[in-house]
């Protein structure tokens, strides 16, 4: 056991120090987000005059919308809006610069203490715990936030927020970031065959020769490929609409009907606190059908060919150098959609730079939560556009250069963490081994390119 718990230690300094001598003694550097307009946000070309209407006048306002407990917010939440979360570079996007879980803290949560892992600059976070008190698996949200002091609390309403320091020195939490929703109607319409085939296809076999297999993950009932979150969890975007209005802002709806905290003096609701209306004539239109139509209409983003200092030359060579160091095995650069309701999402590239599938990413990244048939160091290939204007990386935003991000994919256990066990390999380890290798130049270039997404 000490044997074991040395070689771990080591490992881990082993691993500290590659990512060091890769950031800090070569002259490669991330460019740091891309400046100038966003290059998403806006809805896609082509759609009816019916669904751009429904994107500008119910999916903007409600996904703008800031809730109040009068709405449905708690009893317990981690922020009150869906924009809050999604707003880099533009609205729809992934955290901001500036955390609105501290900075509107005093106002949205009064009385509650923020917890250590939310920074002023850091990315907004959910945290998850990995096991119960019993040593059963958990692996669900603990939202940061409750409403006991908030002056529109239920008069009697006194829950307490979960101990997350006292599971933070257990080793027992993990984070995880808001992912972004630009083209999320592309990738709901990529169908279960052609994600299956990409997966399949191996010309030359070098996905095999490079250790990389990766699976999809599935629905329970009918084994339908389910594809987003960072666990590639949930299966549409009314799912992910619904499951989020309930877990994040605490928010019960016709989805989700119940509380995740049901402490009566707190939950005083006990219908669904969002549904449709069913009057005669209604245009009441229940909020996870808005959210749901807001990602559904929202463009892929558009890469650039040059930007500041970055010339067209060093983006198209990074982009070469991308796919023959391997990174493509995994990031497929183009899906294309299928049949769908909304003709301008039919028959598309959608150009996400992702499989959809799972992979094994190994101890480095390893969060220990199962969701579906994804393992506890097994993660949904993060689709890639809009990089170049994303601030943080990796499921629990832990470093905003991309040169971290890279050498984070890489966890080589070697002969003696095989016999030893407790170390899971990467499947990108050597596609990372390949990239290390590449010259200052090479590996500037394919920073270049991915900032360019």
């Amino acid at each position: 056991m000490n044997v074991v718990k040395v070689f771990k230690v080591t490992r881990e300094w082993m691993c500290l120090a590659a990512l060091l001598t890769a950031t800090c003694c070569f002259a490669q550097s991330d460019p740091g987000p891309r400046g100038g307009a966003p290059g998403a946000g806006a809805a896609i070309g082509g759609l009816t005059p019916g669904e751009l209407d429904f994107f500008n006048n119910h999916g903007i306002p409600q996904f703008s919308q800031v809730e109040a407990v009068a709405d449905g917010l708690g009893p317990r939440f981690n922020l009150d809006s869906c924009g809050g979360c999604h707003i880099q570079p533009a609205l729809g996007g992934t955290s901001p610069a500036i955390n609105p879980q501290l900075a509107s803290a005093s106002t949205v949560a009064p009385g509650n203490t923020v917890p250590s892992f939310i920074t002023a600059n850091g990315p907004v976070r959910e945290a998850r715990f990995i096991k119960n008190a019993d040593g059963s698996p958990d692996g669900g949200v603990h939202d940061i936030f409750t409403i006991s002091g908030r002056p529109d609390k239920p008069v009697g309403c006194a829950i307490q927020q979960p101990d997350f320091a006292g599971q933070q020195a257990n080793h027992n939490v993990i984070f995880r970031i808001p992912t972004p929703t630009f083209g999320a109607g592309f990738i709901e319409s990529i169908t279960d065959t052609t994600i299956r085939n990409n997966l399949a296809s191996d010309p030359g076999g070098l996905k095999a020769s490079h250790g990389i297999k990766g699976h999809v993950n599935t629905n329970g009932n009918d084994g339908t490929v389910t594809r987003f979150g960072w666990k590639a969890q949930n299966k549409s975007l009314l799912i992910f609409s619904g499951e989020a209005y309930n877990v994040e802002m605490g928010i019960t709806n016709e989805n989700f009907q119940t509380e995740r905290e049901e402490n009566p003096q707190c939950a005083t609701n006990g219908t669904p606190e969002n549904h449709s209306g069913f009057n005669v004539g209604t245009t009441d239109v229940a909020d996870i059908v808005a959210f749901m139509a807001f990602m559904k209409f929202l463009d892929q983003p558009t890469p650039v060919s040059s930007f500041g200092n970055v010339s067209m030359a060093s983006i198209t060579n990074g982009r070469g150098l991308f796919v023959s160091t391997g990174c493509a095995l995994c990031h497929t650069p183009t899906l294309t959609t299928g049949s769908s309701s909304t003709a301008a999402l039919s028959h598309q590239p959608a150009n996400l730079f992702s499989d959809l599938a799972v992979h094994h990413m190994g101890s480095n990244l390893a969060d220990g939560i199962t969701q579906g048939t994804a393992g506890g160091d097994e993660f949904r290939t993060a689709p890639l556009w809009g990089l170049g204007q994303r601030l943080f990386f990796l499921h629990d935003g832990r470093t905003s250069d991309l040169l971290h991000a890279i050498g984070a994919h890489s966890t080589d256990c070697g002969l003696l963490g095989g016999l030893l066990g407790g170390c899971v390999q990467s499947e990108a380890q050597q596609v990372i081994e390949r990239f290390h290798v590449l010259s200052p130049s090479q590996k500037q270039d394919i920073l270049n390119f991915l900032r360019s997404l």
